[in-house]
């Protein structure tokens, strides 16, 4: 699969952008899917400039008809589908019952739904073809709980439960491998475009990733699949923690959250990006700074870790 055809949702910014550029560096054939036409322009001349292929293909991944026909203009234009990058995503974070309820359900709607309708549009093709690759990109919050962003924890869970009863149905077709890849806190304009309802202005958890590493990942497993697939060593660490010690694990993120997820400038309520698009944010990166040499998401991992596996050893014993 050296110049492989690839469609990526939510490609108008942050890891979708990176993504796409970074299949198109290596020769690829790309689909782009958004909801702003005129960014996937800018952003698929890009792509040709860098040696690939790109169609634009605005989509909402909310509606299912517009993914089928995102999947049906890929195959029109090259013949075939060889990954699938379910990426599109929105954020909100509140109070859980303090944001208005379709707020909620929008965010489940975009990320669990949006990428089910992935799923749904490209798997039969991939089927055809007795080949392909699915990748969805969802979070270390695909495993671990986080406050004041219910839905979109719950969104992520989703993701990783579809992973993973798309790979028991498809034993059938061993040529067609779904993958999840879990990403921590990325340096993307989401923290800026998502819906906030906590009165305060947001900032990543540090370490904050970069969204070419995120984009490296995606395009690597995409030619040597892997079931799940963690970027950088805090996720795992993290994953790893609340494994062996759940409620430790529990306090510790409620505390870092509560601590270090929030500035001290004060924010109007706002919807975000989720209902419209924004004239903003139609970069990779969202120009956020990770600093310190212990970043804390590693140190607060790390000290989990340490913590949790003697607790473990305790338990066992008694």
């Amino acid at each position: 699969m050296s110049t492989p055809v690839a469609v990526v949702t939510g490609a108008s910014s942050g890891i979708g952008r990176a993504t796409a550029l970074a299949f198109a560096t290596g020769g690829a054939k790309v689909a782009l899917a958004a909801r702003r036409e005129g960014e996937l322009e800018r952003l698929a001349e890009l792509c040709r400039q860098r040696g690939g292929e790109a169609v634009v293909v605005p989509t909402d991944v909310t509606d299912a008809d517009a993914v089928s026909r995102l999947a049906a203009r890929a195959v029109e234009q090259w013949g075939r589908i060889d990954v699938w990058v379910n990426n599109a995503a929105v954020n909100a974070f509140s109070r859980f019952g303090e944001e208005p309820a379709e707020v909620a359900r929008r965010v489940l709607e975009v990320n669990a739904l949006g990428q089910l309708h992935g799923a749904r549009a490209v798997l039969p093709q991939m089927r055809d073809q007795g080949e392909g690759v699915l990748i969805d990109v969802g979070s270390v919050l695909s495993v671990l709980p986080s406050p004041y962003q219910t839905a979109y924890v719950m969104s992520k869970h989703a993701v990783r439960a579809l992973s993973a009863c798309l790979r028991q149905e498809l034993r059938d077709a061993p040529g067609v491998r779904v993958c999840t890849v879990l990403v921590g806190a990325v340096d993307t304009p989401l923290f800026d475009s998502a819906a906030n309802h906590t009165g305060w202005a947001l900032k990543p958890l540090r370490p904050t990733y970069t969204p070419e590493r995120v984009a490296a990942v995606i395009v690597r497993t995409a030619r040597r699949p892997r079931d799940e697939v963690h970027v950088g060593a805090a996720t795992r660490l993290m994953t790893v923690q609340h494994a062996v010690a759940r409620r430790l694990s529990e306090r510790v993120t409620a505390a870092v959250v509560r601590r270090d997820h929030f500035t001290d400038a004060a924010a109007e309520p706002t919807g975000g990006n989720l209902f419209t698009t924004l004239p903003r944010g139609a970069t990779t990166r969202g120009g956020w700074k990770d600093g310190g040499a212990a970043p804390t998401a590693r140190r607060v991992a790390l000290a989990g870790a340490g913590l949790a596996l003697p607790a473990l050893f305790l338990r066992r014993l008694r």
